[in-house]
């Protein structure tokens, strides 16, 4: 029977930390999800976002090589910083009424979202360092959150 509660307890402490891992991933929006989750770019006239918390869009495209240097920075950003931020994604090959909308020509292009406030439009592929600066500087957030190293 000890057996049999422990091997449930254990089951239910690898689900609830998949579970809170999957929580802060990078997320891919296409247009219709982008219109839902971040901003109506077809109904609003003026910037009104969606989300409740800082936002980075990446602006890419699977070809392109600078996206692909770029893309595992963001994906440690969104693992340092948790709940604190979301990263989105966005293909400009497949979504292209967003892309058009934004007026994405080059990529990568990043959209910095602060919860409140107008977001900021940025081309290149940085390093971490400038990403790091524009949490802070565009986006108010003042630092990652310190992980439990006890989990």
């Amino acid at each position: 029977m000890k057996k049999i509660i422990k091997s449930a307890f254990l089951f239910s402490f690898v689900l609830m930390s998949i579970t809170a891992f999957s929580q802060s991933k990078v997320i891919a929006l296409d247009d219709e999800s982008f219109k839902e989750k971040v901003y109506d770019f077809e109904k609003e006239t003026t910037w009104v976002y969606k989300g409740n918390k800082p936002a980075i869009v990446d602006f890419y495209a699977d070809w392109c090589g600078p996206c692909k240097r770029v893309a595992p920075i963001l994906e440690e950003l969104q693992e340092e910083y948790g709940d604190a931020i979301q990263i989105y994604k966005v293909d400009t090959d497949k979504a292209r009424k967003l892309a058009a909308a934004f007026r994405i020509t080059s990529i990568p292009s990043f959209l910095f979202i602060p919860a409140k406030g107008e977001p900021q439009m940025a081309k290149g592929a940085f390093p971490k360092s400038v990403f790091v600066k524009a949490l802070k500087e565009v986006m108010g957030v003042k630092e990652a959150p310190k992980k439990n190293k006890d989990c």
